[in-house]
């Protein structure tokens, strides 16, 4: 099943997540396809700007929660045996397709634009963070959730980075969500528009930044980002992954039972 989209126009590569009726969930299949598709504007000589967009009225509710034929294999296979090994290859799954894709997408040198609108929850925000640029329809929300299940955020804990410190604890700490406006202020918006103009506006932008000399747009990005790096950036990500994982241990030695209770809401915002 594809939930990936993907084209160039005017040497923009546009990746559209396409999975509307699960309101742009992520399951291994969806991150697999996501990071090829990635991978191929990064490697397209043609492609200078790369536009994440999706399908549907919401950006992404994040994890895929559900119980399903599929998740339920992939769990299985993941996990393997909880008592000795579980743990580790839980830690070792996130690192692959939370933490690490999310943070080699940031690295990809060309720049990058995220479209948003409706619901961006905690994994989606990992989809979106990424990106250089965020474009925010103006009935875009964020939030990050998942203390309800027990875990202090989602594997890619950026929040101090994009909300600073005290807002990022108060999102945290209520699992509330932040409408496009503020998070404009905050900083971790660049733009806010009307609903109807989202992907034209994202498109606009995409188009006077690709009209820059692609080496200095690659210099750029890595000046930045190797500022916010220095400044501790990437390890802080690391030591919170490794936080996150304290929560599914937790969860484990109490039999699952916070992660299941806060399942049932997290699932309920999908």
């Amino acid at each position: 099943m594809s939930y990936i989209d993907y084209e160039v126009q005017d040497a923009i590569a546009l990746i559209t997540l396409n999975r509307p009726d699960r309101r742009n969930a992520q399951n291994q299949d969806f991150l697999e396809q996501l990071d090829a598709a990635w991978d191929k504007a990064a490697q397209d000589g043609t492609v200078r700007v790369i536009l994440l967009k999706a399908n549907g009225p919401h950006f992404s509710a994040g994890h895929d929660l559900t119980q399903d034929e599929t998740n339920a294999r992939t769990m299985a296979q993941t996990l393997g045996d909880i008592p000795n090994t579980g743990m580790l290859n839980l830690h070792n799954w996130e690192q692959r397709y939370y933490l690490g894709l999310s943070r080699k997408w940031r690295d990809i040198p060309k720049p990058s634009i995220a479209a948003v609108q409706g619901a961006c929850i905690a994994g989606g925000l990992m989809l979106c963070w990424p990106c250089d640029l965020i474009i925010a329809a103006d009935n875009a929300k964020f939030s990050d959730p998942v203390i309800r299940m027990g875990i202090g955020g989602v594997e890619y804990h950026g929040h101090t980075w994009e909300f600073g410190a005290r807002k990022a604890k108060e999102l945290l700490f209520t699992g509330r969500s932040i409408d496009a406006e503020t998070a404009c202020a905050l900083g971790m918006v660049n733009r806010v528009v009307p609903l109807d103009g989202l992907v034209d506006a994202a498109m606009e932008l995409a188009r006077e930044i690709a009209q820059m000399h692609p080496h200095a747009l690659a210099m750029a990005k890595r000046a930045v980002n190797q500022t916010l790096d220095i400044q501790g950036q990437q390890a802080a990500l690391q030591a919170c992954f490794d936080i996150h994982q304290l929560g599914h241990a937790s969860a484990y030695a109490q039999s699952g039972q916070v992660i299941l209770t806060g399942l049932q809401g997290m699932k309920d915002k999908q």
